[in-house]
């Protein structure tokens, strides 16, 4: 089997910006014999450390991992971009880099003019070039504005040439960065009609994503990098769903901090659950009894007269373990733990659900559900079931309050507990209602893009 890349053991340091120990001159930096190995720990940057792959010829290779992680530094050094601080890079044949399209392009010259300087920067000849040209214009949507000066382009325009002419110079590797947001969905589409006919063609690709979806219907192989070392390398289904995994634990980690940090800034006195019920009321309840007039444009906080406390909410995942990111289609628990020194017997139990812009996606309460309250003592809990979290994906915020029935609030807690909605489904709006397509006559689609969860 032939190798198309062959990275072996590379490491990439850079140097940290700071206003301290800066060369003056390109002399003093030479005559201090090394920019890198002299400096201390905290003055350098590893980029990557230690990375060796090998992606064989006609394979596609996708790379992920967080912002960060060196996705784009390993692309540059394939590239020759830029040299490796250690370690070997090899590549096999002609090399066209998606990285940072229309890079060389002059503004003041027309576009016709830097599509022929660009391609001959890529390897081409002027010859061939000439040959490639109207195909490279047809293709980047460009006849119109060809014989403009570049600087009266549109972003879009700019870097629909410049994808145009690095996909036209017919490379046996290809090397693509995060490039696919060029144009308008059409383009996307044609974009991607490319890569798949470079892929039955036998060349080689690698590509840096962040659409995971794309990664596993489009790549032979995925590497995911992490703070600059390979995390997983293999398939690209089960190291996909590894990454999924490890960036929902971090936005669990993420997500309870940002909440214990809200509920201790709506108020510090919450009464601990170990201590007996028969805590002392405020001395004068009425008077911490106050709420916002529209609960619809109130900002976050907490208020009440605390004559029944609420001491502890949880959402709760179907594995009866408590957690911040959920699926969509999960059940979920909504679990209120309460505590009310004195019998009580006019309450309210309630809740609403918020989306990231503050629109109410649902709210009831046990009385509106016809629960005739009774009586209330002690430590209890309450648990709002949800059988089918049936929201799009995104953040939402919880409201959760006891009060009595003619609204005096005992404990309102307005948007102090968060929870993420994942899916891989990149529907709009707010609810997702349980739903099926059908179709009569002669109506076809294509295989499903990517798996649907």
């Amino acid at each position: 089997m032939t190798t198309a890349i062959e990275v072996a053991r590379v490491s990439k340091i850079y140097r940290r910006f700071s206003h301290k120990k800066q060369f003056a001159t390109l002399k003093s930096a030479l005559l201090s014999r090394s920019l890198i190995r002299n400096l201390r720990p905290d003055e350098t940057f590893t980029a990557l450390n230690d990375v060796s792959l090998t992606v064989p010829k006609g394979q596609t290779l996708g790379v992920i991992g967080r912002n960060g992680s060196g996705k784009s530094t390993l692309l540059k050094l394939v590239a020759g971009i830029t040299k490796p601080s250690a370690g070997t890079v090899k590549v096999n044949g002609r090399i066209s880099a998606l990285i940072e399209l229309g890079a060389g392009f002059h503004p003041e010259i027309s576009g016709r003019e830097n599509v022929f300087i660009n391609g001959i920067m890529l390897g081409l000849s002027k010859r061939e070039v000439a040959e490639r040209f109207d195909e490279i214009v047809d293709f980047a949507e460009m006849k119109e504005f060809i014989e403009a000066p570049v600087k009266t382009y549109s972003s879009g325009m700019y870097m629909r040439l410049g994808f145009a002419v690095a996909i036209h110079v017919d490379p046996e590797v290809l090397l693509v960065d995060e490039v696919l947001a060029v144009g308008d969905e059409g383009f996307t589409h044609k974009c991607l009609d490319k890569f798949a006919e470079f892929k039955r063609r036998g060349k080689t690709i690698l590509l840096v994503t962040h659409s995971l979806g794309m990664v596993e219907r489009f790549c032979d192989e995925a590497l995911w990098l992490d703070t600059g070392r390979i995390k997983g390398s293999g398939d690209p289904k089960r190291i996909v769903g590894a990454y999924v995994t490890y960036v929902e634990k971090r936005e669990e980690n993420e997500l309870a901090a940002a909440d214990a940090k809200a509920r201790r800034g709506a108020d510090a006195a919450i009464v601990s659950p170990d201590e007996p019920a028969s805590a002392v009321l405020p001395d004068t309840p009425m008077e911490t009894a106050t709420a916002a007039g529209d609960m619809f444009r109130a900002a976050e906080g907490r208020w009440g007269s605390r004559e029944v406390e609420i001491t502890q909410v949880d959402f709760v995942g179907a594995d009866g373990q408590p957690g911040h990111v959920f699926h969509s289609g999960d059940r979920v628990d909504l679990r209120i733990r309460m505590r009310a020194p004195l019998p009580i017997d006019d309450f309210v139990v309630g809740v609403g659900i918020f989306n990231a812009d503050g629109t109410c996606c649902y709210g009831t309460n046990t009385y509106i559900e016809e629960l005739a309250p009774e009586s209330i003592v002690g430590d209890t809990e309450a648990t709002f079931t949800i059988e089918s979290l049936d929201l799009v994906e995104g953040t939402y915020k919880v409201d959760v309050a006891i009060h009595k029935i003619d609204g005096y609030p005992y404990d309102y807690h307005r948007l102090l507990h968060t929870f993420r909605v994942k899916s891989r489904v990149k529907d709009v709006g707010i609810y997702r209602p349980r739903h099926k397509w059908s179709f009569a006559g002669n109506v076809k689609f294509k295989e499903p893009r990517g798996p649907r969860s």
